[in-house]
């Protein structure tokens, strides 16, 4: 059994202490969450990145409200529990305290903050990132943790170092975040490697995040990255862009004239299958009882 981790009333801490890592796609609405949920996962990820682009933007545009709206509105028809990209925690210190506080309102299990420069800037997409002072990075942790605890929710403390000022720096971060009292670390690697270094170096509470096409592209199974020390792995991206070349293909083959390449000729059977994923049957059982006698 792993160390155990973070709060005994949070569903996502309880899923965490188990032997397995919990397994965390992207999910950015309702729909989402419960396609997910009915796949067989146990958390969900809501990412600035893949919110950012989905608004035609930048998770660098993205306000603390876009994100805080898309995780209340998947835990009012969902019960996954969600992680949260809170990037940056848009602000100093007491921003944090806020963003914190705001995350425990919509309901998210979790936070993950990190060591980038606000605001953000949209390079970050492109390799090219920008880090705060190590001191200020472990202060902003220290507010989140404070913030997060009567609420029961997990803080993520992410750092970027080893992909700006190198392994070493990454490190110290990481020591000095799990001083501050973060449950979980997210240590992006630099280089080919880093995964199984950063593993070897820190304590049995990691994070990782899964190159685009999920864990097949990796180079690691779940069990190996559950016996190196990660509890947690995040999906930000695939199905994002599973997504979009769905919407690129169909909106091609429709003006064509063609038949969608997804839904093929029978669009009744995903109807029907979207009538699950939303519980259509139970809307329908209310009304039968009030309404529609």
């Amino acid at each position: 059994m792993n160390d155990p981790i973070g709060h005994t009333g949070n569903a996502l801490a309880a899923l965490l202490a188990a032997d397995a890592p919990v397994v965390a796609p992207l999910v950015l609405n309702p729909l989402m969450a419960r396609l997910a949920s009915a796949a067989g996962f146990g958390a969900g990820y809501v990412g600035g990145g893949a919110l950012g682009f989905v608004g035609a933007c930048s998770e660098a545009n993205l306000g603390l409200t876009d994100v805080a709206r898309c995780g209340f509105e998947i835990r009012s028809q969902c019960a996954l529990p969600l992680v949260m990209d809170g990037t940056c925690g848009w602000g100093d210190p007491v921003h944090v305290r806020n963003t914190v506080r705001t995350a425990l309102a919509a309901g998210f299990a979790a936070i993950e903050i990190e060591d980038q420069i606000l605001p953000k800037r949209v390079h970050h997409h492109v390799g090219r990132e920008h880090l705060v002072d190590r001191e200020l990075a472990v202060a902003k942790i220290e507010e989140a943790v404070r913030a997060a605890r009567d609420g029961g929710m997990l803080v993520i403390a992410r750092t970027n170092a080893a992909r700006v000022t190198g392994f070493d720096e990454a490190m110290r971060r990481a020591d000095a975040f799990l001083l501050a009292g973060a449950d979980l670390l997210l240590v992006m690697p630099g280089e080919p490697g880093d995964l199984e270094r950063i593993a070897t170096r820190l304590p049995p509470r990691l994070v990782t995040m899964l190159p685009t096409g999920g864990i097949a592209t990796l180079g690691a199974t779940i069990d190996e990255l559950g016996a190196m020390g990660y509890r947690l792995v995040l999906d930000p991206a695939t199905p994002l862009f599973a997504m979009a070349r769905a919407l690129r293909l169909s909106y091609a083959a429709l003006r064509a004239g063609e038949i969608d390449p997804t839904v093929g000729s029978d669009g009744a059977a995903e109807e029907k299958e979207v009538f699950a994923a939303i519980g259509l049957e139970q809307m329908l059982e209310i009304e039968r009882r009030t309404v529609e006698r």
